[in-house]
């Protein structure tokens, strides 16, 4: 009796944005073909053709797809519609698989070797390539978001470079410095040449109408005496300059309406999804987006110390002989794994009041952790470890967030 493998080719696609290359390799890794094709329905009837002149009686193709950026999304599609069993293949494998060669290297149509003896050697255990067009929709949606932020941060850390020349003492004008009247007062007086001849009336009028009454005349006085204690700090082109933080002011301007729409947007598309994170504390609209954009289909993990495999949270183990140790693991998803973060960290703060905690089960369970020698990251990780798994309950289970005890996350 035949193997299940000996009936099967097996395909690896290395996907790129233009075209994609195919290797086909059968159960005792012997390449048999290799092509090139375009990222089109033509290009991939042209594979199909390539694959069935391979083809023998009772041997079904097998394809495995290393997809890091989307781009073999429609390749996917198609490969399903007609019927064919596709895996997904992830980078790490296939890095793995291309070093462990006496002299490495790497081309496109090596990697495609590659990724067809990953998926040769771990058929059984690598995940079926699956089309979710809502969870990418709102991955797509949470990475525009991604992308305005880091424009916005780039444009802040911009106008802190400058205005600290202008204004040495900026950081004591505003208790934060992009409020709304902060950002309208260095619009327009970018640095103090544009101050002359104006009165610390005329500066309250105008820092009352940008802030709904907040500031007033005490804080015009304040920020006039500050600027005359650090003197004149005009220099050459300063003209120039103060264009710079202007326009850099204008761009935080435009990045924050467009957060604001799509932040709606994200919002709009969330109700598509039944899990109710946003009722755990530390989660709001915009971090379960996150979540879910990354996690995907829930189900794909069969439990939650998977999930946390996955995203990097759960320690390595490494052992020898008697020897038996673990270490933080580095890989996983990092992304997800800096969502864990952040989310545990809002858990074990304080809230505004600097009293009670946002969440005292976790933060007495990190203080517990503290107390048995661990150290603050090693505390941390712990908690988004539990964090990890009551998200993954919540998820699985479609249900609210309910309170833990300490006991019954020890015990979970």
């Amino acid at each position: 009796m035949l193997h299940p493998k000996m009936r099967k080719l097996f395909i690896g696609v290395d996907i790129h944005k233009r075209t994609h290359v195919a290797v086909i390799i059968n159960c005792f890794t012997e390449k048999l073909g290799e092509l090139r094709f375009e990222n089109n329905k033509k290009g991939f009837e042209k594979l199909i053709e390539f694959v069935k002149s391979h083809l023998k009686r009772g041997i079904s193709p097998c394809f495995g797809l290393e997809d890091t950026s989307g781009n073999g999304r429609n390749f996917a599609i198609f490969l399903l519609n007609l019927g064919y069993t596709v895996k997904s293949v992830d980078a790490s494998l296939t890095y793995t698989e291309r070093r462990n060669q006496a002299i490495a290297h790497k081309t496109d149509g090596h990697d495609a070797f590659c990724v067809a003896k990953v998926l040769l050697n771990q058929l059984d255990t690598l995940p079926d390539a699956s089309i979710h067009d809502d969870s990418w929709t709102l991955q797509l949606l949470v990475s525009r978001r991604n992308s305005i932020v880091k424009v916005r941060a780039a444009s802040k850390n911009q106008v802190h470079s400058y205005i600290s020349h202008h204004y040495p003492s900026y950081t004591r004008f505003f208790t934060v410095t992009y409020c709304k009247a902060g950002m309208e007062f260095f619009q327009n007086f970018p640095s103090p040449s544009k101050l002359r001849g104006i009165t610390k009336e005329e500066l309250a009028e105008f820092l009352s109408i940008h802030s709904s009454g907040f500031f007033g005349i005490e804080h015009a006085e304040r920020i006039l005496m500050l600027v005359a204690k650090d003197g004149d700090t005009s220099t050459e082109y300063q003209e120039t300059r103060d264009f710079i933080v202007s326009h850099c002011i204008k761009e935080i301007k435009h990045c924050n309406e467009e957060l604001e729409v799509i932040e709606a947007e994200i919002k709009k598309h969330m109700k598509q999804f039944p899990y109710r994170l946003e009722t755990m504390p530390g989660i709001n609209t915009i971090t379960a987006a996150m979540l879910i954009s990354e996690i995907g289909d829930i189900r794909r993990f069969s439990s939650a110390d998977k999930m946390c495999r996955y995203s990097g949270i759960s320690p390595v183990s490494c052992s020898s002989g008697d020897k038996d140790k673990n270490f933080r693991n580095k890989q996983g998803n990092r992304r997800l794994y800096e969502i864990f973060r952040d989310i545990a960290s809002r858990n074990i703060s304080r809230g505004r009041d600097k009293k009670s905690p946002i969440n005292e089960t976790f933060l007495e369970y990190f203080n517990k952790k503290i107390s048995e020698g661990k150290t603050r990251r090693q505390a941390l990780i712990a908690v988004m470890r539990q964090i990890a798994k009551v998200i993954y309950s919540m998820m699985i289970h479609q249900r609210e967030y309910i309170k833990p005890t300490v006991s019954k996350i020890e015990n979970a």
